[in-house]
């Protein structure tokens, strides 16, 4: 029986997909819901897995080529591939790559290119095992490790400098132009100015320290600096809820909720899922869901859902070591809090010089609709909160 692969439905603010990955080739025998082919959007990469037991047996769009929502593209074969059964694409993906004339053609996948120019390996050489003698990616990387390896050469007396010089050129990925696009969008179109302040974390790494066994023996996550920043930020909002606006037209909507997108650093690039109502929130709810969608991000299950809406964004690059940043507005929320790295540092603090742990807090924000003292008053609310912990309600 044979049954359509088809693109999933698009939501309405996506136009088209791109096919990014091919999981499978044709013949090969697949089980239910194992993922055939990753479908990638501006937001998200989409699977389309196996409706039953079988094999594709005919691929209608190569990797790379543009798709649109609910679009076939391939067919797909039901039931146990047997040694008697052998489909026309079948007998179409065994004829030697030789045979093709376009190997070096519009043929050849962009992934199939970029691989073969990555490894300098002549197209004409690689027996392509696609629709119609096609090269796949898998044909490339077969073929590159199935390579004799040359010996190297005696290295020169003096190397010379353009042996040094090198370039490699690859396409971006949707998401990387979408947020390519996003960001110069938001530099454009906004008055971003960021301010600046500081908070003791010592409070809250004491709270920390006496709390995390009994915390994460009660609710089996270990209490994190994550859900803090949320809460503070949760609190700030409510005081301030020209920071939790947006501007559309000429109107400024001021939301009654706190939906509130995580900066999410993932193979594909920076994404930012939202925790929704986090007002509702405890500390261990938000651990809990903030790990549940780095994971997401980590493995590509970001659904289009996890990353729709959001009225304000909180990243911490203190992750990564990042001292001091200025972060950019994530459209169409008014501002976004950029959280750092933990440092000792010497203070003052009442008349003695202290060693505390300090870290910057800065806040970029759309001036068209957030004056100074909104900004300043909303980062040193944040501090507040940070600096007196027990305000948040630890739950325990």
């Amino acid at each position: 029986m044979s049954i359509e692969i088809k693109v999933p439905v698009l939501p309405e603010s996506v136009a088209d997909a791109t096919i990014a990955t091919w999981h499978v080739k044709v013949g090969e025998q697949v089980s239910r819901d194992q993922n055939l082919v990753d479908i990638e959007t501006d937001k998200v990469v989409l699977e389309v897995v196996a409706p039953e037991d079988g094999h594709i047996g005919e691929f209608l769009f190569e990797e790379g080529a543009t798709v649109l929502g609910e679009q076939v593209i391939a067919k797909f074969i039901a039931g146990a591939v047997s040694g008697k059964e052998v489909t026309k694409a079948q007998a179409e993906a065994a004829t030697p790559a030789a045979e093709t004339s376009d190997e070096s053609s519009d043929a050849l996948s962009p992934s199939v290119r970029r691989l073969l120019a990555e490894h300098n390996v002549d197209a004409s050489k690689v027996k392509g095992t696609g629709v119609g003698g096609r090269i796949t990616k898998e044909d490339v990387e077969a073929f590159v490790k199935s390579a004799p390896k040359a010996a190297a050469p005696a290295a020169p007396a003096v190397a010379p400098l353009a042996a040094a010089r090198s370039e490699k050129r690859v396409p971006m990925t949707r998401l990387r132009k979408t947020i390519a696009n996003r960001l110069l969008e938001a530099k454009n179109s906004t008055a971003m100015l960021t301010t600046f302040n500081e908070v003791n974390m010592k409070p809250i790494m004491d709270i920390r320290k006496q709390y995390q066994d009994i915390f994460e023996k009660r609710h089996g996550i270990r209490l994190g600096f994550m859900s803090f920043y949320i809460k503070a930020v949760t609190e700030a909002l409510k005081r301030f809820p020209e920071v939790n606006a947006s501007i559309d037209g000429d109107d400024i909507v001021y939301h009654n909720y706190f939906d509130i997108s995580i900066a999410v650093s993932t193979p594909r690039g920076l994404v930012t899922p939202v925790l929704r109502d986090t007002d509702t929130m405890n500390l261990a709810e938000i651990e809990k869901a903030v790990r549940d969608l780095a994971l997401k991000g980590r493995d590509g299950k970001l659904t289009v859902a996890d990353m729709t809406g959001g009225n304000f964004t909180v990243t911490n690059g203190g992750v990564f070591g990042s001292l001091m940043s200025t972060p950019i507005l994530n459209l169409p929320q008014s501002a976004i809090l950029g959280m750092h790295a933990i440092k000792d540092r010497p203070m003052a603090v009442n008349g003695q010089v202290e060693i505390l742990p300090m870290m910057y807090l800065a806040l970029s924000y759309d001036h068209r609709i957030v004056d100074g003292r909104e900004s300043v008053g909303f980062l040193v609310a944040i501090k507040d909160f940070l600096e007196d912990p027990t305000r948040l309600l630890l739950d325990l």
